[in-house]
């Protein structure tokens, strides 16, 4: 499958890349699949924080309110009992409950050659000759992106990562650069525009080819 391909400048190259058809070329039929995979990314970055107290964390209430009989008032033991107010919490999250979701290797890659294979069917993928930065600064990437047209949310894919690289790119908001391995679902699919890079796209290939 041939994509818009540019060069290192930001003009249009003459040769459109190809991109191997079994990973961005598949007919997207599981999208439960696709949408497991989203859902266990957003919930294994989860953090675990929530914890409430129950009625034995909570200060006070070590005295009996009142004595048990002739009062003509219900039985009391302590005044921490969860239905009186600055009393503990039942069934409160402790803090120790696992919010993680686990999928196998397979179907996480299938689930990406999915993403892939969507962002190229609807025309929001670009090929990039390389991606470099000489001296670190933000505006000749910002520059390269406006050419591209990606100004929105954008996902860039290259090969290799160094601090020129970093610098030039870390303060693009909409602009998001990782290294093959590191692709998902998540990002993949709530990207505007998806740039790889030439030489990404043979890591991709030995990383994601196959069935498995």
């Amino acid at each position: 499958m041939s994509v818009s391909t540019f060069t290192k400048t930001g003009t249009k190259a003459t040769v459109a890349a190809k991109l191997p058809k079994e990973i961005f070329e598949l007919e997207v039929q599981n999208h439960d699949l696709l949408k497991s995979a989203y859902v266990a990314y957003l919930a294994n970055g989860r953090e675990n924080l929530a914890k409430t107290k129950t009625r034995g964390d909570v200060s006070g209430g070590g005295k009996k309110p009142w004595r048990q009989k002739g009062t003509g008032r219900a039985r009391f033991g302590s005044s921490r009992v969860p239905i009186w107010r600055g009393g503990g919490i039942t069934h409160g999250p402790t803090g120790l409950e696992n919010y993680s979701h686990k999928l196998t290797t397979g179907s996480k890659r299938v689930a990406l050659r999915q993403a892939l294979s969507l962002k190229v069917e609807s025309g929001n993928v670009i090929v990039l000759e390389a991606f470099e930065s000489k001296d670190g600064k933000v505006k000749p990437a910002h520059e390269l992106m406006t050419k591209l047209g990606a100004t929105r949310s954008t996902l860039m894919v290259v090969s290799t990562m160094d601090d020129l690289i970093r610098k030039s790119t870390g303060n693009l908001s909409y602009l998001k650069v990782v290294r093959p391995r590191s692709l998902n679902v998540y990002d993949v699919m709530n990207a505007d525009k998806v740039i790889l890079s030439q030489s990404s796209i043979e890591e991709i290939s030995e990383w994601l080819g196959g069935t498995k």
